[in-house]
């Protein structure tokens, strides 16, 4: 008996939609990045993309636990002497909510090319509406 490996013609790709409406960012995140990989597949293989499409809608009604919202960072560095710029999850949530999925996200997706293709079948989107209709997404629960 031998395990089969899969291929990239033989995926499906699925459409997933999320409302994140009273859910903890990092626990819906653990989620999306399980889907967006494919593990949730009996036909995963950790070199090929066998993950499936995410949409995300209601960003901006995301909850964080403790004190996070006021202590947790982000960082981005321009490249210059003392160009490290910090911002503070709640101004971040107030600014762009769809960020603060997407780094969450993104952080637990492989740091490769792989990774990075993972990365891009996410959609995140303020608000219920989605421009996804026509591809009948089914409904995830986290």
């Amino acid at each position: 008996m031998s395990t089969s490996v899969a291929k990239k013609d033989e995926l499906q790709k699925d459409w997933y939609v999320v409302d994140l409406e009273d859910k903890v960012l990092g626990r819906a995140a653990t989620e999306i990045a399980r889907v967006l990989r494919g593990k949730h597949k009996a036909i995963y293989t950790p070199s090929v993309d066998t993950g499936d499409f995410v949409i995300v809608l209601n960003a901006e009604k995301v909850r964080l636990t403790g004190n996070k919202l006021a202590q947790k960072k982000y960082y981005r560095h321009s490249g210059y002497t003392g160009g490290l710029t910090t911002i503070t999850a709640d101004k971040l949530l107030e600014k762009a909510p769809e960020e603060l999925i997407r780094k969450a996200v993104k952080g637990m997706l492989p740091k490769n090319k792989l990774g990075r293709q993972m990365y891009r079948k996410l959609k995140v989107y303020c608000g219920a509406n989605h421009p996804h209709q026509a591809q009948q997404p089914k409904e995830l629960q986290v």
